[in-house]
């Protein structure tokens, strides 16, 4: 396994400093964000390290991208895009659908193959009503994949943690039980998951048993913790927003065991990519916080990830 960070902390970095960055610590992989141009909508998102559509348009460009990663021995394991496709707002969902396809055709053209983001959910449906709109909205973007030989990994990140995403969240694949469903319906072996523990621990569901059924379906890990807070969550209940009694924490800061997970990881020969995804709030706020979270988190990790 290779081990490296998601590029959306580093937000204010170019990507040749984020690149830099990455082998200065001997990080061997990153998975990029690449937002459209333009203003972020949420913490952590809007990120932009590659321009997409620049890519697709401007040859010197796609070649510096490719040859800096290279030059550096810094490989990009994804192009990382997290938007709701499924949105109710469908201006909003044609704006997302068109990038997550553009970002298709220019991972295929650096030569990554990958590219990580969420199926989307219209907050408002019901499971099986969105259900449905995966079959209308999927198809023509693993289509897609299919033609450019990418692979496209789901988080399953449930995108529910306050009000603004009440009731549903903005992601539909966040359980074992509705991911045999998607793929059902979407059966292809270029859809995949993105594989986040720290998810499951505040939806209370075992991380470690969907590692096996899921095993050649697991094309990319995030390592990020969540600290539960027992008495928080006993004062409030499981229906309360997640965010009143849990939050994320930096690996080993938090509830999750890194060593059953990493065995588990190694049961099924997964020999990929695996990057630390830093949310912590208490690693905000300058520069040296934000680079001593991602240091910190590979020294805690090394333990495991050689």
């Amino acid at each position: 396994m290779k081990l490296g960070f998601v590029s959306a902390i580093l937000d204010t970095w170019t990507y040749e400093e984020m690149i830099d960055f990455a082998a200065a610590h001997d990080f061997e992989c990153v998975e990029v964000a690449c937002w459209p141009q333009g203003k972020a909508e949420r913490r952590y998102a809007g990120v932009s390290h590659i321009d997409a559509e620049r890519v697709l348009e401007d040859d010197a460009y796609a070649k510096h991208i490719a040859d800096y990663s290279r030059e550096k021995g810094v490989q990009i394991s994804s192009m990382a895009y997290y938007p709701n496709t499924m949105d109710g707002d469908l201006t909003k969902r044609e704006m997302a659908v068109t990038h997550l396809k553009n970002l298709i055709r220019a991972s295929h053209k650096l030569g990554i193959g990958m590219v990580t983001t969420f199926i989307g959910r219209d907050q408002t449906k019901t499971v099986e009503e969105n259900l449905e709109l995966v079959k209308e909205i999927w198809p023509s973007i693993i289509q897609m994949a299919e033609e450019n030989d990418v692979k496209v990994a789901i988080e399953n990140c449930p995108m529910l943690f306050g009000a603004d995403q009440w009731p549903g969240g903005q992601n539909l694949m966040t359980t074992p039980k509705i991911w045999r469903k998607v793929f059902e319906i979407l059966d292809s072996s270029n859809l995949g998951i993105n594989y986040d523990p720290s998810h499951f621990v505040w939806q209370m569901i075992d991380y470690i048993q969907p590692i096996y059924e899921f095993k050649d379906k697991i094309f990319h890990v995030h390592y990020k913790d969540i600290k539960v807070y027992k008495e928080r969550l006993n004062d409030c209940g499981i229906m309360a927003y997640p965010l009143d009694f849990m939050s994320p924490k930096l690996p080993g800061l938090g509830d999750v065991d890194w060593g059953k997970y990493v065995s588990a990881l190694t049961d099924i020969g997964y020999d990929g990519c695996t990057c630390i995804e830093v949310e912590d709030k208490a690693f905000e706020g300058s520069k040296e916080k934000v680079e001593d979270s991602l240091v910190m988190s590979q020294r805690y990790l090394r333990q495991f990830v050689i």
